[in-house]
């Protein structure tokens, strides 16, 4: 339900031709995150927990941004490198490098990030649609944006995500 209220808000954001709304209601929320410079964020319903880098087993001829798999509490969970998905260039893990594990149709997956940032409101003003222009790698993966400040968060689509056409 969450997520068709805003769809319904990016599509009256690309009708009204980017008129900023003055309606401020939240909408659900985000958990945002880094990969370099930027903040991503992923709808919080699609969280299930995050964890510590651990030891990740490596599955042989599986796409190179899928990194492994790892056992949490019994279940096998797949690991995506989120810099590797995006075709950002790999960095060593630190001490802030963690897993977000994602739960989507009932499947668990888990997305390597640089660092885990905060829990965020979704306000239907500050909601933004896409640019069209899908030369950008990454742009296939966003849902919407969201505007705070001079700050851009850009809200991933969890099924593209995980798509492996993607």
């Amino acid at each position: 339900m969450t997520n068709d209220v805003i769809k319904e808000a990016v599509a009256k954001q690309q009708s009204t031709d980017r008129k900023l709304s003055t309606d401020n209601s939240v909408l659900g929320k985000v958990m945002t995150f880094h990969i370099g410079d930027q903040i991503y964020g992923i709808e919080i319903q699609y969280v299930t927990e995050i964890i510590e880098m651990q030891h990740i087993t490596k599955v042989p001829h599986v796409p190179p941004y899928i990194k492994g798999i790892i056992n949490v509490r019994s279940k096998v969970v797949p690991i995506v490198d989120i810099r590797s998905r995006f075709g950002k260039e790999e960095i060593p893990y630190t001490n802030r490098t963690c897993i977000i594990i994602l739960c989507f149709n009932e499947l668990s997956v888990g997305i390597i990030v640089d660092s885990v940032a905060d829990v965020e409101d979704i306000h239907s003003h500050d909601i933004s649609a896409t640019p069209e222009n899908r030369s950008v790698n990454t742009n296939s993966f966003i849902q919407y944006m969201i505007r705070s400040g001079d700050d851009v968060k850009l809200i991933l689509d969890v099924a593209k995500l995980l798509d492996n056409e993607g």
